[in-house]
C-alpha cells in the first residue's frame, strides 16, 4: 500500500522553518495546517484510518474546516452549558485555545450520510509545563464534544454527537526513558453485569493521543515518529530525504520554478549550530556545527528536488559563497 502523499508548494513552504521556534506556536501551526502533513499524522495514529492510504486520508479531511485559535473555554465556543449554576462553571475560567481543529470523514461509520471525526492537534514544546498534559487533553476533548451541541434543551439530539480526537505532539523536556513514545487513552466499557450488549460506537467518543519526541538525533525506524522528528527538528541531517518518504514533491514541477517563494531554513540552521557550539563551550565548535548543518541542508535540497547549488542556496536564503565557505570548513580546509 502506498504510504506517500503528493506534496504541494504550500506544504514545502511551511516545512522551510524560519524564525526561532519559540513556543512552537506560529511555525508549528503553519506546518500543521497542511492537509498533507495532517494526513501522515492521522495515518500513523488514528485507528479508523489504518487500512487507508495517506492520499485517501488527505481527501477525507475537510480543508475548509481547518482552523486555529478557536477558544476552548466554556461559554466561548459555539456552545454554552445550560442548567443550574451555569454562571458558576464560567466564573474566573481561564481562556484556552485549540491550536489546530478540523473535521475529517469517519470511514468506519459513514454510509449514505457522512459522519465526521472532530480532530484537535496540539503542538506542545514543553512536555512538563507544570501540570499533566493528559488532564489538559481530556479537558479539550470534553469541550470539543460539548461544542457540537449548540443548545442544551429537553429535545437535544445526542445522536448527533461525533467522535473526538485530541493529538498532542510534545517536543522538549521529555524524560530520557519516555522519548519517542506514544500513549493512547479512550473510553472503554470495562465491565458488564447481566445480559447487555453495549455498542462501541455509542460510547467511543473521546480518544486522547500523547506523542513524545525529545531529541533530534534519536535513532528511529520508519514511521510516524520519524516523520514528526523530521518536521519538528528541521535542522537535522537528511531532512528532505526523510520528509519525502511520506510527502513526495518530485511530481510537482512548480517547485523548482518558485524556490524564491520558499521561506528560509538558514536562520534555524544558524540557531541549531550556535546551540551545539555553546553546549561544547567552544566558539569553533559553534561555527563548525552551523557549517555542517548548512552544508547538509543544501545537499539534501539538491538531491531530493534535483536543484542546482544556486537554487538550493536561494531556497535557504543564503549566498552561494556562504555555502562554499561552510563546505570548506567542514572539509577541514
Amino acid at each position: 500500500m502506498n504510504n506517500t502523499v503528493d506534496g504541494s508548494l504550500e506544504v514545502l513552504n511551511s516545512l522551510q522553518l524560519s524564525g526561532n521556534l519559540e513556543g512552537m506556536d506560529a511555525v508549528s501551526k503553519d506546518i500543521l495546517k497542511n492537509k498533507e502533513v495532517l494526513a501522515v499524522i492521522l495515518k500513523g495514529v488514528v485507528s479508523e484510518y489504518k487500512s487507508y492510504t495517506t492520499q485517501e486520508i488527505m481527501e477525507f479531511i475537510e480543508g475548509d474546516s481547518i482552523t486555529s485559535d478557536d477558544e476552548v473555554t466554556t461559554g466561548r465556543t459555539n456552545t454554552r452549558i445550560h442548567g443550574e449554576n451555569n454562571e458558576f462553571v464560567q466564573l474566573n475560567e481561564k481562556t484556552s485555545n485549540f491550536d489546530i481543529r478540523f473535521l475529517s470523514k469517519n470511514p468506519v461509520l459513514s454510509g449514505d450520510v457522512r459522519i465526521n471525526l472532530h480532530i484537535d492537534v496540539e503542538p506542545q514544546r514543553n512536555y512538563k509545563p507544570g501540570y499533566p498534559i493528559e488532564k489538559r487533553g481530556i479537558y479539550y476533548l470534553a469541550r470539543n464534544l460539548s461544542s457540537q451541541l449548540s443548545l442544551i434543551t429537553n429535545n437535544t439530539d445526542y445522536n448527533s454527537l461525533e467522535k473526538c480526537y485530541s493529538i498532542w505532539i510534545c517536543r522538549d523536556n521529555i524524560p530520557p526513558g519516555e522519548r519517542y513514545s506514544i500513549s493512547y487513552y479512550q473510553m472503554e466499557n470495562y465491565k458488564n453485569s447481566g445480559n447487555c450488549c453495549p455498542h462501541k460506537e455509542n460510547y467511543d467518543l473521546l480518544t486522547l493521543i500523547i506523542i513524545r519526541l525529545g531529541k533530534a538525533d534519536y535513532p528511529l525506524q520508519e514511521g510516524i515518529l520519524e516523520f514528526l522528528s523530521a518536521i519538528f527538528y528541521p535542522h537535522k541531517k537528511n531532512f528532505f530525504d526523510t520528509v519525502q518518504k511520506y510527502i513526495d514533491f518530485t511530481k510537482n514541477i512548480e517547485l523548482k520554478e518558485e524556490v524564491s517563494h520558499m521561506g528560509g531554513l538558514g536562520i534555524s540552521i544558524l540557531e541549531e549550530g550556535m546551540e551545539e557550539g555553546m553546549e561544547k563551550g567552544m566558539e569553533k565548535g559553534m561555527e563548525k556545527g552551523r557549517a555542517s548543518q548548512l552544508v547538509s541542508s543544501v545537499t539534501s535540497l539538491m538531491k531530493s528536488l534535483s536543484m542546482s547549488v544556486e537554487e538550493a542556496c536561494k531556497a535557504l536564503n543564503i549566498e552561494v559563497s556562504e555555502y562554499e565557505a561552510a563546505r570548506k570548513l567542514t572539509m577541514g580546509r
